[in-house]
């Protein structure tokens, strides 16, 4: 088992290596996209594990910001390689980030949990204190540049987008700091829920580092791969006529597998708190560290960034958080919830190929 393990989780490296050094064909693309889902899966389970170590929600918060670290990097080189052409990378990538968590996630999280249980419960506390969080940086980010006036276009001027790298850093530290630390009971699990690994023996501090070395590995892979297939994709798009947003995503999609897979899991095992933390905290994460990175690199490379939604986007951002909101006010879920979130996803995906 353990041999496995390690083989699973070093695979997507050396696919990793080969497509660096060589052109990627039909067959070795299909191998990349094999090599991603196996870096998903080891990902997933070495978050768990250290998970299982240090507890929660501090083992959710590993993964997000692992992911939402790696995720940054990617987009920034991409915006480095593609210049101007990529001035809407960002915004593209980070809107269909939350309407792929919001919608998508949640709603597959619903869905299988009530299919199996009924309904669940979560704690309002924490639900509401992160969805709340998340409507604030998504106003201050991808909302205001819509209205500003002293830059035309959906952009902001140099100054605001201080601003908004500094407050979008400064509201998501406040957030991992009232989740971690101030109010970490508002996000565990309630506690009348049976937990099948809570008495489980924990792994120890060596098995655990090691997990952490290899959770990075396993996630460097999974981006790194992802880079890898995103000028299939593109060609892909172009070749199909499609909006050149698909492929922010579709970038968005393959990164978050693994928290995507992880939230999927806990739903099954009637942990959605857990769900909920993995995939409002990836959300988060992914915004208030982002920005701050694609702003600094927009003023000292004097790059174009386009930050500003559409108004269809618009729309479809408000119709999100209004259901989502609707979803967490009572703390306990059913199926039809988890059924109208992946019929507004649906909507989302159909209205970008299809504008």
């Amino acid at each position: 088992m353990q041999r496995r393990i390690w083989i699973g989780s070093l695979l997507g490296i050396a696919l990793l290596i080969i497509g660096l050094v060589t052109e990627p064909g039909p067959m070795l693309a299909a191998g990349f996209f094999a090599g991603l889902i196996c870096s998903v899966i080891m990902a997933v389970h070495h978050a768990e594990v250290v998970a299982h170590q240090v507890g929660e929600p501090f083992g959710t918060l590993v993964l997000a910001l692992a992911v939402t670290v790696i995720e940054a990097s990617l987009i920034v080189s991409l915006m480095i390689a593609g210049g101007a052409a990529a001035a809407e990378l960002a915004r593209n990538t980070l809107f269909a980030t939350i309407m792929i968590i919001c919608n998508g996630v949640v709603g597959l999280c619903l869905l299988l949990g009530a299919t199996r249980y009924g309904e669940q419960e979560f704690r309002v506390q924490g639900a509401s204190a992160a969805f709340s969080v998340l409507i604030a940086l998504s106003a201050l980010t991808l909302v205001l540049p819509v209205f500003t006036t002293s830059t035309p276009g959906g952009t902001f001027s140099v100054p605001q987008l201080i601003f908004a790298g500094a407050a979008s850093l400064t509201l998501y530290g406040l957030f991992v700091f009232i989740q971690a630390i101030k109010h970490r009971d508002y996000f565990l699990p309630p506690k009348h829920l049976a937990d099948d690994e809570a008495h489980a023996t924990p792994p120890g501090r060596r098995a655990a580092w090691l997990s952490v070395a290899l959770l990075f590995a396993c996630l460097v892979a999974v981006v790194g791969l992802a880079k890898l297939l995103a000028p299939i994709v593109e060609r892909a798009v172009i070749a199909a006529h499609a909006p050149h947003a698909v492929v922010g995503i579709v970038i968005a999609m393959l990164v978050l597998l693994p928290e995507t897979w992880a939230a999927l899991r806990n739903a099954r095992a009637n942990r959605l708190q857990t769900s909920f933390n993995l995939a409002y905290g990836s959300a988060l994460a992914s915004i208030g560290l982002t920005i701050p990175v694609v702003v600094c690199v927009s003023i000292i490379l004097s790059f174009p960034l386009v930050l500003g939604l559409s108004s269809k986007e618009l729309v479809l951002l408000t119709i999100t958080f209004l259901v989502s909101i609707l979803t967490l006010a009572t703390g306990r879920t059913h199926m039809l919830q988890g059924a109208v979130h992946l019929g507004l996803f649906a909507a989302f995906l159909f209205l970008s190929l299809f504008p």
